[in-house]
């Protein structure tokens, strides 16, 4: 009887929790994206003029764009156990599945991707994400989005800012999947602001794209609970019956 309770109290709670709380925080997260939205703009887009001590630079500049590797040459030897391959498909739904390909855990570190980077897709169905659906490994055709000097909020923001112009640019390639080059990243411009100005945003931007990851991070868990959970109670494999 009181492993049936200790169930039942973990069900209840845990099953609540992911119906009720798995919206909410998508709803939290577009509040906080559309804040995150509206500071750039108004620092970086609706300008007069650009102030002292600001430059005008490439998304070459602030970033690196490193690109994804044909991960069929990598897939697990028999000794090792594979992670996803991270592909477009992938991307657009936020996570990988059982229909993922694998490939081996043992590629270069940088070809990694981890909770909380930022991924560009640059062929076929063009589009910026940070990635919050576990560790997996980059395939061809993604981007993954990184820099040493600025937070990825400034990175992030500014790719997208131009990704209405890349996605033009792919729609008008004669080839049966658009995509850009590398030479577009170099032409999209961005303002850079000096280390003071830039040091005063990123104390308000970083926290709130931490609280948007966290908050990615956590919907995926419970996400993963409810999907775990709720066969089990409509199988009946809880009984639940006599409590």
């Amino acid at each position: 009887m009181l492993l049936a309770f200790t169930i039942s109290n973990f069900l209840d709670r845990n099953t609540s929790k992911v119906l009720h709380y798995e919206p909410f925080f998508h709803q939290i997260n577009d509040n906080l994206y559309a804040q995150a939205k509206a500071i750039f703009e108004d620092h970086f887009i609706n300008l007069d003029a650009i102030p002292d001590g600001w430059r005008k630079g490439n998304l070459l500049d602030i970033a690196n764009y490193l690109n994804g590797l044909a991960m069929q040459k990598f897939r697990p030897n028999v000794n090792e156990v594979g992670i996803p391959v991270l592909k477009i498909k992938e991307l657009r739904q936020g996570s990988c599945d059982e229909s993922s390909e694998l490939c081996s855990p043992n590629i270069k570190p940088e070809y990694i991707i981890r909770d909380g980077d930022v991924v560009f897709s640059w062929s076929g169905s063009l589009l910026v994400d940070i990635w919050c659906g576990g560790t997996c490994g980059l395939n061809q055709h993604l981007f993954k989005v990184s820099s040493e000097v600025y937070g990825k909020w400034f990175y992030f923001l500014w790719t997208t800012h131009h990704l209405d112009r890349f996605v033009a640019i792919a729609a008008d390639k004669a080839t049966t999947m658009g995509h850009i080059k590398r030479e577009e990243l170099a032409k999209a411009e961005v303002l850079i602001p000096s280390d003071g100005d830039y040091n005063e945003i990123d104390s308000i931007m970083r926290p709130i794209f931490e609280l948007i990851i966290s908050n990615r991070i956590e919907t995926r868990k419970l996400a993963s609970l409810r999907d775990e959970l709720l066969p089990k109670l409509m199988s009946g494999e809880f009984d639940l019956s006599s409590i």
